[in-house]
């Protein structure tokens, strides 16, 4: 029978949506072992509600261990493809695409192409950040005045893999923003810029001045001319030239983990979040101080959210293995069928039964930065079994992120009150409740999960000449939070830290000389 209560219910929706302005975040990039996706999502700009999304699969390629690479114009076709599958879905809410105002862009971060500015061609495929945290590039000379991501940058690996293709370098363009380029009209007069939360990325950027650093570019042999002009995060870089959005205007751009701080609203100092997903993501925004770690930490630009607006820096430690242990245990070890299933088998027996899961299985990433490091399982017994191993790999994702919150809450000074948290796997209750204990603070999670591609909208929504979306704090949308609380003492909780501690220690120095097949000449 047709219900049209139903449908009813439906018509006012879409007659609702009508009325209220959009704003709209078409490129979103989330990381997979074996593949990442392009998210096109549409978002109200009054309610932070996200009205409607289309993603599409792009592989990756692993030519050598270490090595991550990705087809742009796969990316390139995939954004397109996006944009007008989901204007598609709009029409059928009856949602008239007039209503969006703006385009975002969230990317993934120190991932690298090289253009031909005559054709607009690819000269290689994208360089994304090696997934190893030692490669033995040269950083010494690379001290305070920019930032040094201590696992490497995409664009110095650049140099190391196409050194013998790249040629006449003054006529090519690298950047790990190009689409904005493509978007706005590629050869035929498009915008070349980068935002100032990838640059800060680059190995190349001096993140006091914000500006491209001649020192730097000087001894990574990187002609500064061919590098894109760096503008805030929050501002009109130019239009649509093409497709179902032509002449909207692009005006938002960060990368996807300050994206994702804005979408979380930490605009305060002190204010944390932490992303879980194929690795962890942790920043802490530090306001408009830049404060150099003493415990492993990354220091990085945060935002700028307007051309005249001040620049925000944060701290940042790096899980590299978080979601990606899961997958580990189904896809080499068989112990899960489905990702969903570890949540399961740790319901089972709710403790590691003293297992603990050291998962290095390329060294360590923050606050270590030890590469001779291995994945290690220590603590068997008879009567361990693949319960009580899945609830110690989940275990491991927590107690990396203690280990990256106690730095920061050194170098700050300041402890964290509370963590916001996002990405796909804070859909496990389990995950939560743990990182709850093993922090012993609370642990609170958005019920909208989008705080990526939110963020990147928001920016746009916010920009000078838009101006659909107010950042002001009396003006941002409540959104309704869950709340995890500690749930054992705090005495238990340094006692299983200090055992994992002792398990992190007893997995380095594995690897004492580099193997052949590491993948770097």
């Amino acid at each position: 029978m047709f219900n049209f209560e139903r449908r009813k219910r439906k018509e006012d929706k879409c007659a609702a949506y009508r009325q209220l302005p959009m704003k709209i975040l078409p490129f979103f990039v989330e990381h997979f072992t074996t593949r990442l996706h392009n998210l096109y999502k549409v978002f109200n700009s009054k309610t932070a509600e996200l009205l409607s999304h289309h993603q599409v699969e792009i592989k990756q390629e692993f030519p050598k261990e270490g090595w991550v690479e990705q087809d742009p114009k796969e990316i390139l076709q995939s954004v397109y493809e996006c944009i007008e599958k989901t204007c598609e879905k709009l029409g059928q809410l009856n949602i008239d695409i007039s209503n969006i105002k703006a385009i975002g862009v969230s990317n993934q971060r120190e991932t690298t192409v090289v253009w031909d500015k005559l054709t607009g061609e690819p000269l290689y495929n994208a360089v994304a950040a090696p997934v190893s945290p030692g490669p033995s590039v040269p950083v010494a000379v690379v001290r305070s005045g920019s930032s040094v991501p201590a696992a490497g940058t995409s664009s110095v690996w650049l140099d190391l893999r196409t050194q013998s293709t790249v040629e006449n370098l003054s006529k090519r363009i690298p950047g790990n923003n190009n689409f904005v380029k493509s978007l706005t009209g590629g050869v035929n007069g498009g915008v070349h810029c980068t935002d100032v939360t990838n640059a800060s990325r680059t190995m190349l950027f001096n993140i006091h001045s914000l500006e491209w650093d001649k020192e730097l570019c000087e001894f990574f042999e990187i002609p500064m001319e061919i590098l894109p002009n760096v503008r805030s995060s929050s501002e009109i870089y130019g239009l649509m030239k093409a497709g179902a959005l032509e002449g909207v205007p692009i005006s938002g751009c960060l990368g996807d983990q300050s994206a994702a701080l804005v979408g979380q609203m930490c605009f305060q100092d002190g204010q944390a979040k932490n992303t879980y997903g194929t690795g962890c993501f942790l920043l802490c925004n530090t306001g408009h101080k830049c404060v150099f770690s003493e415990h492993g930490l990354l220091t990085t630009v945060a935002y700028k959210l307007g051309r005249d607006k001040p620049v925000y820096y944060a701290l940042e430690g790096s899980v590299a293995i978080a979601g990606a242990v899961i997958r580990w245990l189904r896809d080499n070890l068989g112990i899960i069928k489905s990702s969903e299933e570890i949540e399961k088998l740790a319901k089972e027996v709710g403790t590691s039964y003293g297992c603990y899961f050291v998962p290095a299985f390329s060294g360590l990433y923050a606050p270590y930065w030890e590469p001779s490091a291995r994945g290690i399982i220590c603590g068997l017994t008879q009567f361990t079994n693949k319960c009580h191993i899945a609830f110690a790999a989940l275990e491991a994702v927590c107690f990396q992120t203690r280990e990256i919150l106690d730095a920061m809450n050194r170098d700050c000074g300041i402890p964290l009150s509370h963590l916001q948290v996002d990405g796909g796997m804070t859909s496990n209750k389990i995950l939560m409740q743990l990182q709850a204990d093993i922090l012993y603070i609370p642990v609170v999670k958005p019920s909208m999960p989008e705080t990526t591609a939110l963020g990147a909208a928001m920016a746009a929504g916010a920009a000078e000449g838009v101006g659909v979306w107010s950042l002001e704090p009396e003006d941002l949308s409540a959104v309704t939070m869950e709340r995890f609380e500690p749930q054992i003492n705090a005495e238990e909780s340094e006692i299983r830290y200090s055992t994992w501690k002792k398990a992190v220690m007893k997995s380095m120095g594995w690897v004492t000389t580099q193997s052949p097949e590491s993948g770097i000449p």
